[in-house]
């Protein structure tokens, strides 16, 4: 029996890069949803409400709320998120069919999405400011930069139109929103001619339009 899914709010944030991965996912699959903002700065951030809390406890977003053969369920993490959706709508692919291809989408997606990202999140960047009197914006252009350096070494093997040949995989959906927060963090991309080609083709697809921050319901709330 085919397993569907139904009823789908997405819990997001509009600068949120792991929300922003499965904004673009939802929209390249054609799934309708609904947009439920998260604010995580004001108050102190929404995602330590209690009432969040119960969706996560990890107080982050995105969280998927859907239901799915009939049963409300609900799942949190990008990645894991992305998968959930690729299996239930399985076109567009975004983890390619080949084994060897598959692999190579999972790994450029987790240089993002575990090398780079949880290095330079909200949480992190609070902690070394507050708590260690630190840089925070010199720090995530420390991380942002060395991490997008090996991204674009590591695709050199399979980048095509997009980082894994032809076709948009979860490694393009990692991509486009780690450059944004490259940029917000000042990093020279000038030597990341690779990345900024896959990008530029990313951008002239409407699904990758559509999940950008500054066209998101709650778009420029940083208070």
């Amino acid at each position: 029996m085919a397993t569907t899914l139904e009823d789908v709010r997405l819990r997001s944030y509009w600068r949120s890069s792991s929300s922003w991965r499965v904004r673009i996912a939802l929209n390249l699959k054609g799934i309708p949803h609904e947009i439920a903002p998260v604010h995580l700065l004001r108050g102190g951030g929404e995602q330590h409400d209690q009432t969040f809390r119960r969706l996560n406890p990890m107080g982050q977003v995105p969280v998927l709320e859907a239901t799915i053969g009939g049963e409300r369920r609900t799942l949190t993490q990008s990645i894991a998120i992305i998968e959930l959706l690729d299996a239930v709508v399985p076109e567009p692919a975004l983890i390619p069919a080949d084994p060897w291809l598959a692999a190579k989408a999972r790994q450029l997606a987790e240089v993002v999405n575990a090398g780079i990202q949880p290095a330079q999140n909200l949480t992190v960047l609070q902690a070394i400011e507050r708590r260690f009197g630190g840089d925070k914006r010199d720090w995530g252009h420390h991380v942002v930069a060395n991490g997008l350096a090996a991204l674009e070494w590591m695709a050199q093997d399979t980048a095509g139109r997009f980082l894994v040949c032809d076709e948009v995989t979860v490694a393009d959906l990692c991509l486009v929103p780690q450059l944004y927060n490259a940029r917000r963090f000042g990093v020279d991309l000038d030597r990341m001619p690779t990345l900024l080609r896959v990008e530029a083709a990313c951008q002239d697809l409407q699904a990758f339009i559509d999940a950008r921050p500054d066209n998101q319901p709650d778009a420029g709330q940083t208070s």
